[in-house]
């Protein structure tokens, strides 16, 4: 009888117990959900481009890419022993572009990704005075502050893109948009990217093959695609933003 009497009061101190204990569960269920939210929109699964795992947020990403852009040592090469080197580098290359009616001392060119900006060093001594560069760290005058993800330019700003920094890119989707945004009708993209191989570890996404970014410019039509030496990257790929006449034609097509 008395065991009897016992079990209740043992069932309601546990139940009791249950309730008071429930909102201290939540709070630490919360708090671990919270501490290391992932990013708010996951990178899209495109096929053959992997986007490289390991950023809780989209914070962490840029802070990693900071560690590079900032790291002393590497800013010394660049704008030093690598200085005069790539600027002539990057310059035969714009030079290749503007004998091909690519680019003209008249275009309004755009650096993504520029670090220190021998690549609008290059242009500036090709002739084309209206250029610039953006990077998560400015380098005035060559390089101003932005990030390739959400460039801080109008629509239709730029007659020509140019960079070598797309595996830097965590949503290339988003990377090439805002090319596609701030290029004028008619306006040339040009990338060096690597394919089939590992870039540095800094690298956001691993590329395959060509067909991920012919798939990405939506607004655009290849011009060619061809091999180079460009720093460790092996592939060229160039695309002319389509006017608006052409767009009309595909849609009405469609």
């Amino acid at each position: 009888m008395q065991n009897m009497k016992q079990k209740p009061h043992i069932l309601k101190y546990f139940l009791l117990f249950l309730f008071l204990s429930f909102p201290l569960f939540l709070f630490f269920f919360i708090l671990k959900t919270t501490t290391n939210p992932p990013p708010q929109n996951p990178p899209s699964a495109i096929k053959d481009l992997r986007i490289r795992p390991g950023y809780t947020s989209y914070d962490s990403y840029i802070q990693h890419q900071l560690n590079k852009t900032l790291n002393p040592k590497l800013r010394k090469i660049w704008t030093t022993r690598d200085w005069d080197r790539k600027i002539q580098v990057f310059a035969s290359f714009f030079q290749y572009f503007k004998q091909r009616n690519l680019l003209s001392n008249d275009s309004k060119a755009l650096c993504i990704g520029a670090r220190v900006g021998q690549e609008v060093k290059a242009l500036r001594r090709i002739g084309v005075a209206d250029s610039v560069g953006i990077d998560l760290v400015p380098f005035p005058p060559l390089v101003i502050k932005g990030d390739f993800h959400h460039q801080p330019f109008d629509d239709e700003t730029f007659d020509f893109e140019f960079s070598n920094v797309f595996d830097h890119a965590l949503y290339p989707d988003k990377f090439v948009a805002e090319i596609e945004r701030t290029l004028k009708p008619g306006g040339i993209c040009v990338l060096h990217v690597a394919i089939s191989r590992r870039a540095d570890k800094y690298s956001a996404n691993d590329l395959y093959n060509t067909k991920p970014l012919l798939e990405m410019f939506k607004n655009s039509e290849v011009v060619h695609v061809r091999k180079v030496d460009g720093f460790g990257l092996d592939t060229e790929m160039v695309f002319r933003k389509k006017k608006m006449k052409e767009k009309e034609k595909v849609i009405q097509r469609s």
